[in-house]
């Protein structure tokens, strides 16, 4: 019977522990400050599309609402404005994950010892950071197009990274389940698109069915507790307000545990 030794150099291999895992707040902030490097580049020309967007849209629909404390002004004026969310954390979220599955770049990610949580939470902060100055932009212009109050704009420090946490764990699982990068690109304009008409139009004025599928969408809440402060802080229903904040936070957890699962899903294949 012959027996084999190891040498050396592989008893010290075979002996060498593993490097810890990195803990999720660490690997968060990485993540983070990496994303937001790499798309320091292209942030003016996404800053500048997403708001140039939503203020055509309200110019546009100047023409055809009234201006002045109404339904209609505060649903074009808060819809345009949690749009831009929408536009970076849903539908260019989508196309980025589903391209970095289509391209292998999840394999990057897959040898580093960090979370999965880590990878997709970093990411969609990231993105969902390009949003707050042109929200805040198109918020400002629709109050003076509409002769809105602005004392509520306050209410978009949670607006938008309640909404964008819904909508970025949204846009992260359509990205990584699309089985095409094709699809997740097509996913990504739907639920942007649903966002604008289902967001833009006064809930009132749509059949009931239509109602339902707004009901179901992250953004309506986001738009609905903007929505609600622009009549002035007398007129404002707070605890209607807390509630709409209430719903994109437990949206928001629920949809980026389940653009977690889609990561882990993606990158063991």
């Amino acid at each position: 019977m012959s027996v084999v030794t190891q040498t050396s150099p592989e008893r010290a291999a075979a002996a060498a522990p593993l490097a810890p895992r990195a803990g999720l707040w660490p690997s968060l902030a990485a993540v983070y400050r990496a994303q937001l490097s790499r798309a320091r580049v292209a942030r003016i020309p996404l800053l500048f599309v997403a708001t140039f967007q939503s203020v055509g849209i309200m110019v546009m629909m100047r023409g055809v609402v009234h201006a002045g404390d109404g339904e209609a002004a505060r649903s074009v004026v808060a819809g345009s404005s949690v749009l831009v969310v929408a536009f970076v954390a849903l539908n260019l979220l989508a196309q980025y994950f589903g391209q970095l599955r289509a391209s292998g770049g999840l394999d990057h990610y897959a040898t580093l010892p960090v979370p999965p949580a880590s990878v997709v939470l970093g990411t969609a902060a990231a993105y969902a950071s390009f949003t707050v100055p042109g929200t805040l932009v198109t918020a400002l212009t629709g109050c003076v197009l509409f002769h809105l109050t602005v004392s509520g704009l306050w209410v978009l420090l949670l607006v938008i990274p309640l909404a964008g946490a819904a909508l970025s764990g949204l846009g992260a699982a359509l990205g990584l389940l699309a089985p095409r990068l094709e699809i997740a690109t097509l996913l990504g304009q739907l639920g942007m698109s649903a966002a604008l008409l289902l967001g833009v139009l006064p809930p009132s004025h749509m059949p009931a069915p239509v109602g339902w599928v707004r009901d179901v969408l992250p953004s309506t809440y986001g738009v609905e507790a903007f929505a609600r402060t622009l009549g002035g802080p007398g007129a404002t229903h707070w605890p209607a307000v807390a509630g709409d904040l209430s719903v994109c936070a437990a949206v928001g957890v629920l949809s980026l545990a389940l653009a977690t699962r889609a990561y882990r899903r993606a990158a063991c294949r």
